[in-house]
């Protein structure tokens, strides 16, 4: 190299060692790298990061050597104001030629011997190769972490605030233990315990696997609506009370009347083929409902408040059956009803026609009324007998209108 070229060779080299120098004093310093340290780590993370601190020292006692001959080499070129041709020489050795001495753990396995290593020099240029492939290895080490803790603590720390959240909310309701509070309590410690020390080995594809995280997140969320919904009926109970009761009043009149119409029917209608009404439902549902007292009084209000939504669905389902059989038993006087209404309406029309003396018209407009009219009633017939009767009714308008 000339004078000039070897100067422009060591700004060049020390501007690309204070870079080396930054980007490294950075790495160490990167939170990662500070979490890594300090972390007390296992499984996959630990080898990982074992052969990423490895990695670095080897980086840093490479970069010594590297810095070395450039030491040097600067020294030497100060303390020659005006280099001769064998200065100049030695100075091109240490600039491009093959000046920096690798460490025994960088030496590959073919270059060594029985009796250790032999020594191996690189160039400053392949030395820079060697130090930024091991630092992007290292880098990537760190960032990985970095991200999976990134990903994976925040929600785990929201996950345990909910859950604290939540056991403080379950033992002031009832004071005992909730079991599938506890048994979330143990899956969300286990999970803590991977995050906090091997949060590697969740990763998948390069991203944070938060599936076991999200599904412990999700049952959270519901036990903590289960239990303030457990507080909000505490804090209304008195209300909760008085709607079941209203609900199991309307049941009972709603089986009274049923049986009464039931009754009804198998007097006013022949062969009615309707099964008894329920009976007793009301009843249970009290029986329900005092033991529920008991519960509250215990200041059971966790296990109350299921057993007071399985009253509640029973509650609403024994209404519905009620009005059913109401329903049921009703329908067939309704039909009743409905006949009567529609023989008379045909009789009217007759009259309108001028038909109702007609003989046939009459002997049937007599049978339909005495079915419909006599208990107990044959639905059957009366149906069969009023369709007789408006088919008769249509064929005589049809021959009044053709004497016509």
């Amino acid at each position: 190299m000339s004078r000039e070229g070897v100067d422009h060779a060591l700004r060049t080299l020390r501007e690309e060692r204070d870079r080396i120098s930054r980007s490294l004093l950075d790495l160490d310093g990167h939170q990662g790298s500070r979490l890594l340290e300090g972390a007390r780590l296992t499984g996959e993370t630990w080898r990982r990061w074992e052969d990423a601190k490895a990695a670095m020292t080897a980086l840093w006692t490479l970069f010594d050597a590297y810095q070395r001959v450039l030491d040097a080499a600067s020294e030497m070129r100060e303390r020659a104001g005006r280099p001769d041709a064998e200065t100049l020489v030695e100075l091109s050795g240490l600039l491009s030629g093959q000046s920096v001495e690798l460490p025994d753990g960088e030496i590959p396995l073919q270059d060594r011997t029985l009796l250790g290593p032999q020594d191996r020099r690189v160039t400053l240029d392949e030395a820079v190769a060697m130090m930024s492939e091991a630092y992007e290895f290292v880098a990537g080490e760190v960032a990985a972490a970095d991200a999976a803790w990134t990903a994976l603590l925040l929600p785990l720390e929201e996950a345990e605030a909910s859950w604290r959240d939540a056991a403080r909310l379950a033992h002031s309701l009832d004071g005992t233990r909730h079991p599938e509070l506890d048994r979330v309590g143990r899956e969300l410690t286990a999970l803590g315990r991977v995050v906090r020390t091997d949060p590697l080995s969740l990763v998948r594809d390069g991203h944070a696997d938060t599936g076991r995280m999200d599904r412990v997140r999700t049952t959270l969320t519901s036990l903590g609506d289960e239990l303030a919904g457990v507080a909000r009926m505490r804090e209304d109970y008195d209300e909760h009370v008085a709607r079941v009761t209203a609900s199991i009043e309307e049941i009972e009149e709603m089986e009274r009347r049923a049986c009464e119409v039931h009754a009804t029917v198998l007097v006013k209608i022949e062969s009615p083929s309707v099964p008894a009404p329920s009976r007793g439902l009301a009843v249970g549902l009290r029986d329900r409902l005092t033991a529920l007292e008991r519960l509250r009084e215990a200041g059971r209000w966790v296990e109350m408040a299921g057993r007071f939504a399985e009253l509640e669905r029973a509650a609403g389902e024994a209404l519905e059956r009620a009005r059913g059989d109401l329903r049921l038993s009703a329908g067939l006087l309704d039909r009743r009803g409905e006949l009567r209404g529609r023989l008379e309406a045909y009789r009217a029309k007759a009259a309108r026609l001028g038909l109702v003396e007609d003989e046939r018209l009459t002997v049937l407009y007599g049978e339909a009324r005495d079915v419909l009219w006599t208990a107990p009633c044959d639905l059957r017939r009366a149906t069969a007998v009023l369709a007789e009767y408006q088919r008769t009714i249509r064929v005589c308008e049809s021959e009044t209108g053709n004497r016509r």
